[in-house]
């Protein structure tokens, strides 16, 4: 909590996660009983505006499910997500737009995360069309900042490549790119 002058108080924190559960559902055999894969089970925590927080742990043990859980690319099983004071635990898929708009997802595999058939500033622009910044010229400049942002300059040396025409770090850059573009105020790296 922030204290600010003549007794106003106000909730500095930008993501509270309480109790979170994601489990995934197996099937032993046609009719084999349901079982299920604890993949995120009883996380909590808090992460203020201005903070960065890091989850550790071994291979498979659900930083990637808690990650995409938090941004509700997964539905999850219990808990509560508080997102700028605002639960989106179980926001439906229009009330998500706003969600996705405030978010952003660094995945770790960029060459599976990049669609091979669009090119830099397409893949770029993609957010920007569905999150309606119509005006082509607001959309090229963004693309632009986003692209000198993650340091893949000259700009034009990039714009019309495709994914498979650049480096591993390269394509790293791009899928950051396209995470901050929107400016979002969490990003899941």
């Amino acid at each position: 909590m922030l204290a600010l002058r003549e007794g106003i108080v106000v909730n500095a924190s930008l993501l509270n996660v309480e109790g979170l559960r994601k489990y995934f559902e197996v099937r032993r055999g046609f009719f084999g009983k349901r079982e299920y894969i604890r993949a995120v089970d009883g996380v909590s925590l808090t992460l203020n505006k201005g903070e960065a927080i890091s989850i550790v742990g071994e291979s498979g043990c659900g930083k990637t499910t808690l990650g995409k859980t938090i941004l509700r690319l997964y539905e999850p099983t219990d808990g509560r997500i508080i997102f700028a004071s605002k639960n989106v635990t179980h926001l439906s898929w229009k009330e998500l737009k706003w969600y996705r708009r405030e978010t952003g997802l660094v995945q770790q595999d960029p060459f599976g995360a990049l669609p091979s058939f669009m090119t830099v500033k397409r893949i770029l622009e993609e957010p920007l069309i569905i999150h309606g910044v119509k005006d082509r010229r607001e959309r090229d400049k963004r693309v632009y900042k986003a692209l000198e942002q993650v340091k893949l300059t000259p700009v034009e040396d990039f714009i019309g490549k495709y994914p498979h025409m650049l480096s591993g770090g390269q394509q790293q850059r791009l899928v950051i790119a396209r995470a901050i573009i929107l400016e979002p105020k969490l990003i899941i790296a």
